[in-house]
C-alpha cells in the first residue's frame, strides 16, 4: 500500500469530501493511505512541501498563482471546491435583494490571517458588478475569531466568513447572512491540491489513486442526506453545535462547491485576473500555466474502467 501526505491550510467543512473519503475507506480501496494535517500558520504547507514532509498541499490556487514564475515551482492537479464557499454577514437582515453597492461607504471586516483571498474575491465581485471597491473600507489581516469577536462588539458593518462561521453567527443572532458567494460568484477553484513540480511525475500514480477516491467521496457527500453525515461532522468539529454544522453542510450541498475535482479553465483565468487587479501577481498566469490535467484525466479513466 502506498502513502500520501497532505498539509492543508485549514480544517474546514468545505474540505468534507476528503475527510469522508478517508472515513469511508475510499483511499484504502485504492491501496493508498493518506495522512492529512492542518498547518498553523498556514504557510507551513510551503515549508512541508519544500522539505518533503508533505507530498501535497491543499489550499487556495492563489498561492501557486502568486509563485508562478519564481524559483518555487508548484503544479496544481485537482480541486476540492468548485466555488467560493464564503458568505457576507451583516448586522441587519436583508429586506431586499443584496446589491454590492450597499457596501459603499461601509466598513467590511475581511479576515486575512489565512491569506488575502476573502478580501480579493469580494473586491473582484464588486468591480464585476460595476461598483468601485475603493469606496468601501476593508479591515484586513486579522484572524476570523478576532474579527468575529470585534464585529459582535460593534466594529464594522459587515464581515466576510466561511459558511460555518456565518451560519453560527446567524444562529446566535449576532449577524445575518446577506449573500452567499456560491449563489452570486459563479465558479472558482477555491481550494485545490498542488505539489512541487519536480515531484509531479514521481507522485503521479499516487495522485491518480487519491483523486479517483476523492471524486467518489465528493459525489457521496454531495448526495447524502445530511443526517447520514452528522456523525462525521461531530467527529471533526466537536465544539460546534451539530445543528449549525448540519445547516452549513446543507448550504454547501445546495451549491456547486462539491461538483467535481476537475478545475475549470475560464474560472481559473477569471480568478487570476482578479488577483492581477489587486496587484497580488506580477502578471496573471493562465490556467495552462498552473494546472496539469493529467491526473484528473487518468482518474476519470480509472473510474470508467
Amino acid at each position: 500500500m502506498s502513502h500520501l501526505s497532505i498539509s492543508a491550510t485549514a480544517h474546514g467543512l468545505n474540505y468534507l469530501p476528503e475527510y469522508y473519503a478517508d472515513h469511508a475507506g475510499l483511499f484504502a480501496d485504492r491501496d493508498l493511505t493518506v495522512h492529512a494535517k492542518a498547518c498553523d500558520p498556514w504557510t507551513g504547507v510551503l515549508d512541508d512541501l519544500a522539505d518533503g514532509t508533505a507530498d501535497v498541499a491543499l489550499g487556495g490556487i492563489w498561492v501557486p498563482g502568486m509563485y508562478h514564475g519564481t524559483p518555487r515551482e508548484l503544479t496544481v492537479f485537482a480541486q476540492l471546491n468548485h466555488q467560493f464557499p464564503k458568505a457576507l454577514v451583516t448586522r441587519t437582515e436583508q429586506t431586499t435583494d443584496f446589491e454590492w453597492a450597499s457596501l459603499t461607504g461601509k466598513t467590511v471586516l475581511a479576515p486575512g490571517i489565512g491569506g488575502s483571498a476573502p478580501y480579493a474575491i469580494t473586491a473582484g465581485m464588486m468591480r464585476e458588478a460595476g461598483v468601485d471597491s475603493a469606496g468601501t473600507t476593508f479591515l484586513r489581516d486579522l484572524s476570523t475569531p478576532m474579527f468575529v469577536e470585534l464585529f459582535e462588539s460593534g466594529l464594522g458593518d459587515a464581515i466576510i466568513l466561511d459558511i460555518t462561521t456565518a451560519q453560527s453567527m446567524n444562529d446566535r443572532g449576532t449577524g445575518h447572512i446577506a449573500v452567499e458567494y456560491a449563489e452570486v460568484g459563479g465558479l472558482g477553484p477555491n481550494s485545490v491540491y498542488y505539489c512541487r513540480t519536480d515531484r509531479f511525475d514521481e507522485l503521479s500514480e499516487r495522485l491518480t489513486a487519491f483523486t479517483a477516491a476523492l471524486s467518489d467521496g465528493m459525489a457521496a457527500v454531495r448526495q447524502a442526506p445530511v443526517t447520514e453525515l452528522e456523525p462525521l461532522l461531530a467527529e471533526h468539529w466537536p465544539n460546534m453545535p451539530l445543528a449549525t454544522l448540519s445547516a452549513s453542510c446543507a448550504r454547501i450541498q445546495r451549491s456547486r462547491t462539491w461538483d467535481t475535482v476537475r478545475i475549470d479553465g475560464p474560472a481559473t483565468d477569471r480568478w487570476m485576473r482578479i488577483l492581477a487587479e489587486e496587484a497580488m501577481v506580477q502578471t496573471a498566469p493562465s490556467f495552462a500555466d498552473l494546472v496539469n490535467t493529467r491526473i484528473v484525466d487518468a482518474a476519470e479513466l480509472v473510474a470508467v474502467g
